[in-house]
């Protein structure tokens, strides 16, 4: 099975940036389709945005279209969340997760989980 290990989250201030890794180990990441996730205090967690195995379909959360893009470099295990335009609401810890199939994004249909990086964003 796949290990997976998120990196690159911090403080930053509105209108910044952060780029988020998700590298995995065990299993090559090729084999699955990868989602970011994220979970607010008192809040349920939701998928953010997936992409497949080869890196030619996509998803995004509504909330995050235009400012986020989630991209995978096979050679190098790792899938990436480049996440522009960040706002107080994008607070938050963010997972990556993995699956075998098509991209999904219910949290249920994810195996495979990583322990979480915390992104704070301040006003």
């Amino acid at each position: 099975q796949v290990q997976l290990v998120e990196s690159g989250g911090g403080l930053v201030q509105a209108g910044g940036s952060l780029r988020l890794s998700c590298a995995a180990s065990g299993r090559a990441l090729s084999s699955y389709v990868t989602g970011w996730f994220r979970q607010a205090p008192r809040k349920e967690r939701d998928v953010v945005a997936a992409i497949n195995w080869i890196g030619h379909s996509t998803y995004y959360a509504d909330s995050v279209k235009g400012r986020f893009t989630i991209s995978r470099d096979n050679a190098k295990n790792t899938v990436y969340l480049q996440m522009n335009s960040l706002k107080p609401e994008d607070t938050a810890v963010y997972y990556c997760a993995a699956r075998y199939g098509a991209i999904a994004t219910p949290t249920t249909e994810y195996a495979y989980w990583g322990q979480g990086t915390q992104v704070t964003v301040s006003s």
